[in-house]
């Protein structure tokens, strides 16, 4: 994992999510939009997919940061 020197907070945007089954294998999938001035705002600007595996490790990693 790569160390973050620098922190701070993000604008809010919006983002959507589904799930899909490709290859049959399950995917989670987030897209997030980006900010609503840029020249398209409709066009997905940035995509993260869950597989099972990584879902049970961000779960885990969310858990243990947030202590829930």
């Amino acid at each position: 994992m790569k160390s973050q020197e620098r922190n701070n907070i993000q604008d809010v945007v919006t983002a959507s999510y589904h799930s899909f089954i490709f290859d049959e294998k399950k995917y989670f999938q987030i897209d997030s939009y980006g900010k609503s001035n840029r020249k398209n705002p409709d066009k997905v600007s940035q995509t993260i997919q869950f597989d099972k595996e990584f879902a049970e490790k961000i779960v885990t990693l969310l858990k243990q940061e947030f202590q829930i």
